[in-house]
């Protein structure tokens, strides 16, 4: 686990300066990999080449150093990840006579590459990005793993490649000062976060996940190709009980195969039923207790401790718990937003880095509950598709706005308790006509309607999904598949997993999440929906398979999420930072609000007027991003 950069430069640098271009990069990511690090770099009259890496130290902690490069010394490797089913391959390689003078996974990724090229890349179960350097063909192959779990950015133009794993090492390199990317600021303010292909900076990119780049160094051009079919769908007929057994089968070996390290590893405990089931099958795989984390917050409406304590009391673990407020979030607020690189307001990344931070004190690697809502359909925004159809059925559109009109007004909540009224807001927002719900679903921060109120036109974006409704051929998305599917490019790469990455990086420590398999992905797609949504009853299989190894009803407990009352705080400890980014002449200055109508969108949730936790923490944190990259207040 680590973190990797690399460029191509065409201007004749010197080597010196080569490499005190790929140690600043290095140093801007030195909490990926405290460890150690490393560099190649070759200059000659045409190029100059460099790739470099931070490495946290996991697996094979001897001779694991990076980069590696092959015996023939035509292909050089930088590599951030794990590839869980490394072992499984190396032994097949040295079978075929393949030597190795390490017995690392990274390895193997380039004796694979030297034998089969990108092909190979299908191959590898694990979490990735990587950099090669193929001297005998003159490119860098650049690749991202299945979902997603790596993060990967790059930048082109003529006179530079560059890659990074972090876009502060990446932004660092160049000249000047990026502009802002319209689609990627609309994506945020939609969504809280950007998901790939876009940053929030134009004319740079995250590489999407399942893709690899192919730069030609000589002809200073580049392609972009998928690893493998992910999206491929075929309900298989099968019984209930077999399909139950099999997914036991599968996510304990998935968990096992996660659970390979050379450094202490416990789990995220949090007590729903992912984190659980994960925590469960952990201990039952060793014979000595494991250890679980949880946190909780001093606001006991927030924290779910018991359900952790319960959990961690049934598998015998040695369990810490960790309680946190309000002064946490101020010691810790900054450094956690502005590690991003870019806007992002995820309001469970908060106590996602301080179960990381107080962790990483007690193991280096920790597996997670991450994906499971994604692989097996259980996410509450689900059944609104089926609510949505029902209700668009019954009641007229011209109804509807009536009941808006009327009824919303009674579900107002001046404060920042997600329950009923919340939810029920939620859904009255995300009802559609025309077929476009999923889309209002999954815009966490604002609506489209609402971001347009307080936007300004020149900086208005209406077509921020078409790029996924054209890759997936789903524009009106009506089912459980289809919503998963969305998902995994969208919510899963560019929220969750952003979030988990960045945080945990930050605290140098390595979380895996065992349900981010992709046999794991691909046996679900297989079954009837039904198996994963029965009725109301969410990820039905999974917990069928996993009940009896819990208290009667235990798994089938609501679960909160895993947020911060944000909504709270801004007005209380955050409200006088948060004042200084409504003020007229910043605004002015700034050009991209409308002044007005954001400044009353602020003011009525700071005088609890009415509650706009979402749209204001989303404004919170682009005003605290936007003046460290291009002002000072």
């Amino acid at each position: 686990m680590c973190g990797i950069n690399g460029f191509v430069k065409y201007s004749s640098s010197s080597k010196e300066q080569v490499l005190t271009d790929l140690a600043k990069m290095n140093d801007l990511i030195l909490h990926r990999g405290p460890d150690d690090d490393g560099s190649f770099v070759e200059i000659n009259k045409d190029f100059e080449l460099a790739m470099g890496m931070r490495r946290l130290s996991i697996i094979d902690l001897a001779s694991g150093k990076q980069p590696i490069t092959t015996e023939s010394e035509l292909f050089t490797i930088v590599f951030n990840g794990e590839i869980y089913n490394y072992q499984e391959l190396r032994k097949k390689l040295v079978k075929e006579g393949i030597n190795f003078k390490t017995h690392s996974d990274t390895e193997v990724i380039l004796k694979l590459y030297e034998l089969e090229g990108t092909k190979s890349f299908r191959k590898l179960d694990g979490m990735f990005a990587f950099s090669i350097y193929d001297k005998q063909a003159k490119k860098i192959v650049i690749a991202r793993d299945f979902f997603g779990e790596k993060p990967l950015y790059y930048y082109f133009n003529n006179d530079i490649f560059l890659w990074a794993s972090e876009l502060k090492s990446l932004s660092n390199q160049l000249n000047f000062k990026p502009e802002l990317s319209k689609i990627g600021l609309n994506q945020f303010f939609r969504l809280t976060y950007i998901p790939a292909p876009n940053t929030i900076y134009k004319d740079i990119y995250k590489l999407e996940a399942n893709h690899y780049i192919e730069f030609d160094i000589v002809t200073k051009s580049y392609t972009i190709e998928q690893i493998e079919e992910e999206f491929e769908i075929h309900q298989d007929k099968v019984d209930f009980e077999s399909a139950k057994a099999n997914v036991r089968k599968l996510v304990q070996e998935s968990v096992t195969s996660r659970s390979v390290a050379d450094v202490p590893i416990g789990t995220f405990l949090s007590g729903g039923v992912d984190s659980s089931i994960t925590s469960l099958c952990l201990a039952q795989s060793t014979d000595r207790p494991i250890n679980t984390f949880s946190i909780g917050f001093e606001k006991k409406d927030w924290g779910e401790t018991d359900k952790s304590r319960l959990v961690a009391q049934q598998i015998k673990s040695d369990h810490h718990e960790f309680i946190i407020g309000e002064s946490d979030l101020k010691d810790h607020i900054h450094e956690i937003l502005l590690n991003f690189d870019e806007p992002f307001s995820d309001t469970a990344s908060l106590p996602t880095f301080l179960v990381a931070k107080k962790t990483s004190q007690y193991v280096k690697v920790a597996l997670t509950g991450d994906g499971g809502d994604e692989i097996f359909g259980g996410y509450t925004k689900y059944y609104m598709g089926k609510i949505n159809s029902q209700y668009t059925s019954m009641v007229p559109k011209a109804l509807h706005s009536q009941v808006l009109k009327y009824i919303y007004p009674l579900l107002a909540d001046k404060h920042d308790n997600r329950g009923l009224k919340f939810r029920l807001r939620k859904l009255l927002n995300s009802i559609d006509y025309e077929g476009n719900h999923y889309w209002d679903i999954i815009s966490l921060a604002n609506s489209q309607h609402n971001l347009k109120s307080f936007l300004n036109e020149d900086w208005q974006y209406d077509e921020i999904f078409k790029r996924y409704q054209e890759r997936l051929s789903i524009w009106k998305p009506n089912s459980l598949t289809e919503y998963r599917l969305i998902d995994k490019i969208v919510s899963l790469e560019g929220g969750m997993l952003a979030k988990v990455d960045r945080t945990s990086m930050l605290s140098s420590i390595e979380c895996r999440a065992p349900f981010l398999n992709k046999e794991l992905w691909r046996y679900t797609n297989s079954l009837p929906e039904k198996f994963l949504m029965k009725g109301w009853n969410k990820k039905y299989i999974l917990k069928e398979a996993f009940k009896e190894d819990f208290p009667p009803g235990f798994l089938d407990k609501s679960k909160k999420g895993f947020g911060s009352p944000v909504g709270d705080w801004l007005r209380s400890g955050l409200q006088a930072e948060l004042e200084t980014y409504i003020s007229t002449p910043f605004l002015q200055k700034q050009g991209i609000f409308k002044i007005n109508n954001i400044q009353q969108l602020v003011t009525s949730h700071l005088d609890a007027t009415s509650d706009n936790t979402f749209s204001v923490w989303a404004y919170y944190c682009f005003q605290k991003w936007y003046t460290n990259i291009y002002e000072s207040l």
